[in-house]
């Protein structure tokens, strides 16, 4: 069996090598954001989300800790924040599951089956309940106001319209020219 630490290596850079974009913090391998899109076919599609995930010493016998940063309207995640209630995470976790699992699977279901009997944010839940088209439009208008891609790198506070950032296709230009082209 290998180390906690090979493991947590070896999930991180699984992680990397798929589709999420991850943003070390610090130097250290333990906590690290990661741009989760919102699944297609749902009132959270097109939003994008800056999660903060930190990995506990004992990880992956221990579960991660899972928010997220920019704001979401779910009976399941705290809107201050940004904590998910989510049984997989926070009860049931087992070494079988890796960071993969987490974005491929656990989040995406999260959104898309929401359990608003045990709500984090009362107000989500019981709208959910009483109204799920209002629901559905109030989710559709917090991905409007909280998670563009482009505001991503905001995290929380809100962009003031004189920043001059470079846009995800100028930083990969810029990458590619300092890198040069992979060998095939």
């Amino acid at each position: 069996m290998s180390s906690p630490s090979k493991r947590r290596e070896m999930d991180l850079m699984k992680l990397m090598m798929s589709d999420y974009k991850v943003e070390m913090i610090n130097d250290g391998m333990q906590e690290f954001y990661v741009h989760f899109h919102g699944p297609n076919d749902s009132p959270y599609q097109g939003g994008v989300w800056k999660v903060r995930v930190e990995l506990p010493d004992a990880y992956p016998y221990k579960s991660p800790s899972i928010g997220f940063v920019n704001k979401i309207y779910h009976p399941n995640v705290d809107e201050m924040s940004g904590s998910v209630c989510l049984d997989v995470i926070n009860q049931t976790w087992s070494p079988m599951f890796d960071l993969v699992n987490v974005f491929e699977v656990f989040l995406p279901q999260l959104l898309l089956y929401a359990n608003p009997s045990d709500p984090l944010n009362g107000e989500a839940a019981a709208l959910m309940m009483r109204d799920r088209t209002s629901y559905e439009n109030r989710v559709k208008e917090y991905c409007e106001k909280y998670a563009k891609a482009e505001d991503i790198g905001a995290g929380t506070e809100e962009k003031s319209s004189d920043d001059e950032e470079m846009t995800e296709d100028e930083y990969d230009s810029t990458d590619e020219q300092v890198a040069g082209k992979a060998d095939p």
